[in-house]
């Protein structure tokens, strides 16, 4: 009888003894394991971006997920890259300009979140206050058939001339239908229309390179570029190949870009120069 308890005893023990084991190795397991990383090849343009991007990589790094950049020097190859399969997403090209890639070669890729836009301005040396813009004045405008339309459109939003309403999204100098100031329009490159504005009256400047000639478009510019619907296809995207547009790792990407850390370290960073699209154009 005696010899059956102490079996049972032991018996008993070792059994204890194993779910013990058990529980510390799962235990173990969790604080001491390695946890996996998955690496995210990101296509990016130059490295203007990286401040922003450095910031939100180091808070995917707690999840895991490792960015890695590989930066391009113009904006044509990253769709070329990311269709090749040489990347896993991209972070550097206007919603406009992916599109048209996208249709046009038949790339089988998806923008998966909004990022930032550049607003376009309007600037002047000789004017402090769009009202003071006299009739006849002559207005700098890049010449580069897409930033040109979004010129004439951004003087439109500003009350001053329309085009055509079938004109799209790049209305040219012979869609413009009434022009009641009798402006002047002088075409430059678009790397020039800053320092044009030496020559004329009032220049329009791509934010880049308003940021680039120290122009501040929070106290210099006549004009901005509206943040709203009718500018979504210059907002600047995150994109991926089409197959991967619900891929966890690449959703959890655009949901840490999209933060109030991001759009604050986005204010910090540029100034006005850049804004954080999604709070009013939504996630994607």
């Amino acid at each position: 009888m005696r010899k059956k308890q102490r079996q049972r005893r032991l018996f008993a023990l070792i059994v204890a003894l194993v779910i013990g084991l058990g529980g510390f190795g799962t235990w173990a397991y969790r604080h001491f394991s390695t946890p996996k990383t998955t690496t995210v090849k990101l296509g990016l343009v130059g490295t203007d971006s990286e401040p922003v991007w450095n910031n939100v990589k180091k808070r995917l790094a707690k999840q895991g997920i490792k960015l890695e950049y590989v930066t391009f020097n113009d904006y044509v190859q990253p769709d070329v890259a990311l269709k090749d399969g040489q990347i896993d997403m991209h972070s550097c090209l206007t919603r406009y300009y992916f599109d048209s890639y996208n249709k046009k070669e038949n790339a089988h890729l998806a923008a998966i979140g909004n990022t930032i836009i550049s607003p376009l301005g309007l600037y002047s040396q000789k004017y402090h206050q769009l009202k003071n813009l006299p009739d006849g004045a002559t207005i700098a405008i890049p010449n580069e058939p897409t930033t040109l339309g979004r010129g004439l459109k951004l003087l439109q939003s500003a009350g001053l001339l329309k085009v055509k309403k079938d004109a799209g999204i790049k209305p040219s100098l012979n869609d413009i239908t009434a022009n009641p100031h009798h402006f002047k329009f002088k075409e430059v490159d678009p790397a020039t229309a800053a320092r044009a504005l030496d020559s004329v009256d009032a220049s329009i400047i791509n934010g880049n390179y308003a940021e680039a000639a120290k122009i501040d478009p929070k106290k210099d510019s006549l004009y901005l570029e509206p943040v709203n619907k009718s500018t979504k296809p210059y907002v600047n995207i995150i994109a991926v190949r089409a197959k991967d547009k619900n891929n966890p790792v690449y959703q959890k990407i655009v949901k840490a870009y999209q933060t109030e850390e991001t759009k604050q370290v986005i204010e910090q960073t540029y100034h006005g120069y850049q804004v954080a699209a999604w709070p009013n154009f939504g996630k994607n």
